[in-house]
């Protein structure tokens, strides 16, 4: 196995842990200051994308073949002619990387149209995200790419309201929404996840009543960090006991006189909340596809016009039980999420053991997507989700599936630019640091090296400011702005990475456009070898006469 160094001196970052394939640390802290690359690039942005020290150094990668199958041993190929979906200056040989459109839709009758090939990943009734939602909220709508509320948000939401067994109250829901909702401009959008304490609370009617033209739905299968229910930790017994009054699972169980007078005596310092497991009262795929096609079918009476499925890292039955159903059931969008990264409160044991990695999910996806479609059947787009943070991987990703996959979906990658936005707004407007939960009283001097004030630690403040004006640049969270950093150096990242291969839009990539970079790679991905491709080709000229 490939081990993943801690730091690359040509760019000048390093993790604080143990970095992951994604080049996230294994355990992402909200209170860090830096500097990962994720991290670096919510200041630098596209800076981010070349070696330091310009002028004073030389730089030289490590480019080798790796060992094992992944995401990093599959190799980005470029060509040196052509341009395909080529932009009008390619006709005069004057085409530059960024006129690469990065602009993605996917749907059925009703297109959803992003900026960019990228969302964020369900981020649910977790505290963490609970707390810097309003800018990774904002900063998704001001990019233009979606993002979605995850599972559990209303149940756990302790201001709600149910009556007659049925959702009546949701302010943190509310919130969620409008503040996404604040700063959307027509691109992306806001996906709703339903799982099976949702349906029961009638989370799908309150969205309905409320936001219906203005949302996706989802309906929730699993997820790439565990195959059980969602899970979060709580430290008051009286959260435990709202908890399991509200009919979710309290481990320990804060019923019990013994668990209460631990608790008491602090030999228990807090409670597990799990969610129930999906269709236990099902056997077979029958009964499974009748539920599943008889729930869209409630949702489409509600009046969603767009529903999504998400599902997890299962095995291949539940792989192509997803795409099937999908696509039957005419869905806009379908996330499969490879196992590994957890945004949430993940048995760790589990994420290191359980389910099908992501490109070996992501290759039987592709495969299983296209005997559906030679078949006469209409797929399903495609999210790929699982381990994803560089403009390489992105890449990578929408190659794997083309022409399926229309989005890579990011989940604790996202995150990051929130907190690093927040812990800095924290020091600059003191005022607001309770409320937006920074963590710093100064600025640490990986991020004072840049500058005392907002204009100059943020490369894309002024970007920002164009596009929302000076007014709004008041009120904006600053992990917004973070976002805007992160996703542009992605985005420029993908644009050269597309113009070195010749593709000036997302559905131009093929793919053609990777290649195994050793055999085990080969086998699974059936992509074929790096030196395979064009070979043919290469041999013909060579044996032309001159």
């Amino acid at each position: 196995m490939t081990t993943i160094p801690k730091s690359n001196d040509a760019l000048g970052i390093t993790n604080r842990g143990n970095p992951a394939e994604s080049g996230l640390c294994t355990l992402c802290q909200a209170d860090c200051a830096g500097r990962c690359e994720v991290w670096s690039s919510c200041l630098k942005g596209r800076e981010l994308l070349y070696p330091r020290d310009f002028g004073g150094t030389t730089a030289g990668a490590g480019n080798i073949a790796p060992e094992g199958v992944s995401y990093a041993s599959l190799r980005v190929m470029g060509y040196c002619y052509g341009a395909h979906d080529a932009p009008p200056s390619a006709k005069n040989g004057d085409a530059l990387f960024t006129e690469v459109s990065l602009e993605t839709t996917f749907g059925q009758t009703k297109k959803t149209v992003c900026r960019a090939p990228y969302m964020a990943g369900a981020l649910g009734s977790t505290f963490i995200a609970a707390k810097y939602w309003d800018a990774m909220a904002a900063g998704c709508a001001i990019c233009g790419v979606p993002i979605v509320i995850g599972e559990n948000v209303v149940g756990v939401d302790r201001k709600s309201e149910i009556k007659d067994g049925r959702i009546a109250v949701s302010p943190e829901m509310d919130r969620r929404l409008e503040s996404y909702l604040r700063y959307y401009d027509g691109y992306g959008v806001a996906i709703v996840q339903l799982n099976v304490e949702d349906a029961r609370n009638g989370v799908a009617e309150y969205i309905a009543e409320r936001y219906r033209d203005k949302v996706m739905i989802e309906l929730k299968w699993g997820q790439g960090a565990k195959c059980i229910g969602g899970e979060i930790q709580v430290k008051d017994i009286e959260y435990a006991d709202f908890l399991k009054a509200r009919g979710y699972l309290v481990d320990p169980d804060c019923s019990k006189e013994e668990v209460r007078e631990a608790y008491k005596n602090r030999s228990i310092h807090g409670f597990a909340r799990h969610s129930r497991l999906g269709y236990t009262n099902l056997n077979s795929w029958e009964e499974v596809r009748a539920d599943f096609l008889n729930n869209v079918k409630h949702l489409r009476e509600l009046g969603f016009e767009r529903i999504s499925l998400k599902t997890g890292a299962y095995g291949m039955e539940a792989l192509a039980m997803a795409i099937r159903l999908a696509s039957e059931a005419k869905l806009d969008l379908l996330t499969i999420d490879g196992a590994g990264g957890g945004t949430g409160m993940s048995p760790w044991d589990m994420m290191e053991h359980w389910g099908v990695p992501p490109i070996l999910l992501h290759a039987k996806a592709y495969e299983y997507a296209s005997l559906l479609a030679a078949s006469g059947q209409k797929v399903v787009d495609i999210s790929f989700a699982g381990g994803f943070a560089r403009s390489s991987a992105i890449f990578k990703g929408l190659a794997l599936g083309a022409p399926f996959v229309k989005l890579i979906c990011m989940g604790r990658a996202m995150m990051i630019p929130g907190f690093l936005g927040s812990n800095i707004e924290g020091v600059l407007k003191p005022a607001n640091k309770a409320r937006i939960n920074g963590n710093w009283d100064v600025l640490p001097k990986t991020v004072a090296d840049r500058g005392s004030k907002a204009e100059e630690i943020f490369a894309g403040w002024y970007d920002v400011q164009k596009k929302i004006g000076p007014e709004a640049m008041k009120e904006i969270p600053f992990g917004a702005v973070a976002m805007w950093g992160m996703l542009d150096k992605l985005s420029a990242g993908l644009q050269q990475l597309m113009a070195g291969a010749r593709k000036f839009t997302i559905g131009a990539i093929d793919r053609d456009d990777i290649s195994a970079c050793n055999r085990d790679t080969e086998r699974e991905t059936c992509l074929p070898f790096v030196t395979d491709i064009g070979d043919e080709k290469a041999k013909l000229i060579l044996k032309q006469k001159f």
